[in-house]
């Protein structure tokens, strides 16, 4: 029942539009993304044909990849990141990427649908094109005249500088466009996360610990990949000045000890969290995303470096000098010739290996506790360990 009560909850809360059919193609459900994207209530769609979503040509086409599907059963996957139209109840249409999946339970197939909404993204595409041929344009006719006066060459350094602030401009659409475009991965991973929860929850009867072992390998490899998109994003959001701190009181010791259980369960084999706090007050002033995302950066660096049958010590002090953040590893150190370049952003120590990683984690650390003030400094010896320090001033 918690199984069922957990993927219910995710799937009632999607960002992405969820629509699950029978083999008929009528459909069964719908969450409420999807329904905020049709402009459907579930009664008015629940038991209609699925095709009712869209307009020609993609309606007929829809309805003869399922026949083609039935006839044939060639694949298990109906469709992967195809783009369609979107049918709204008000007649307006709007694109959309959808991916199928097919799911056998109790003795027939469920199709289920994963609807994301690029229509953002369509119009980024439009608004880099008109730009990238505007500046094209312009670039040619300045190449037509060779000889200008002092006047037209002063009127082409005018517009060279108008030039520079449409590139700018470009340039600036080009990093959200970037941004949008890594949003985009989370459709498909979230398929993926989803399809696994699935699996485990049909196939928990048979109690096999070949499907759990490979079920874990999915899952692992979404939330790896899902931290990376995440670095990825943030870096992006810094990079453009759109990370802007909110202040407010909160218990240090109680986010502390949520971040310690959580963190916990991804630890390695014998691999323990100890956390202690120092100080009779408890409450700082600082943005609490801000820093729960420098905490869990620097643990799961600490995990992620660290062998087995390991102690990982996780710190807070709030006194005289402020507040004071430690996390101290036995791993695998930082070699000292590359120390000087560790906040830099992409760059990872020599010694790393074939550990993942994408060498932007450090980097948001240190930004963002600079934008709340405060400040991130380490020591490190190679096969000794490492102690991160994040300290903010007296409030």
């Amino acid at each position: 029942m918690e199984s069922a009560a957990l993927l219910n909850a995710i799937i009632e809360n999607a960002i992405d539009g969820i629509i699950t059919i029978d083999e008929r193609g009528l459909i069964e459900s719908i969450n409420p993304s999807a329904c905020k994207l049709f402009q459907y209530t579930p009664a008015e769609v629940t038991g209609k044909n699925v095709s009712m979503l869209m307009p020609p040509p993609d309606r007929n086409n829809h309805d003869e990849y399922i026949n083609r599907y039935q006839n044939t059963g060639r694949a298990h996957i109906i469709g992967i990141g195809r783009e369609v139209t979107g049918l709204r109840k008000d007649g307006s249409q709007f694109p959309f990427r959808l991916a199928v999946s097919e799911v056998k339970y109790s003795g027939r197939k469920i199709y289920t649908g994963f609807i994301h909404d690029i229509s953002r993204e369509k119009e980024a595409e439009e608004q880099l094109k008109d730009y990238a041929s505007h500046l094209e344009d312009e670039v040619h006719e300045r190449t037509q005249s060779l000889q200008l006066s002092v006047k037209e060459l002063q009127q082409a350094k005018e517009e060279v500088s108008i030039s520079l602030e449409k590139e700018k401009e470009l340039g600036q659409l080009k990093s959200r466009f970037v941004s949008m475009a890594s949003h985009e991965f989370r459709t498909p991973l979230s398929a993926v996360q989803l399809s696994a929860s699935l699996i485990e929850r049909y196939a928990g009867h048979l109690q096999s610990q070949n499907i759990s072992k490979h079920v874990n390998k999915i899952k692992n490899a979404v939330g790896n990949l899902t931290t990376i998109l995440n670095d990825f994003l943030s870096h992006e959001k810094l990079e453009a000045g759109r990370v802007e701190p909110s202040l407010t009181s909160f218990d240090l010791v109680k986010l502390a000890e949520e971040i310690t259980e959580e963190m916990q369960l991804i630890a390695k084999k014998d691999q323990n969290i100890i956390y202690q706090h120092t100080g009779s007050n408890s409450r700082v002033n600082l943005d609490l995303n801000l820093l729960k995302n420098c905490i869990i950066n620097l643990i799961a660096n600490a995990i992620k470096y660290s062998g087995e049958n390991t102690f990982i010590e996780f710190n807070t002090e709030i006194g005289k000098n402020g507040c004071i953040i430690t996390v101290k590893d036995n791993g695998i150190g930082i070699p000292e010739t590359d120390q000087k370049h560790l906040f830099e952003a992409f760059f990872r120590a020599h010694n790393t290996g074939n550990i993942p990683g994408t060498g932007l984690g450090l980097n948001i650390v240190a930004r963002y506790a600079h934008l709340m003030n405060g400040s991130v400094a380490f020591k490190s010896s190679v096969n000794k360990g490492t102690i991160f320090t994040i300290s903010f001033p007296e409030q």
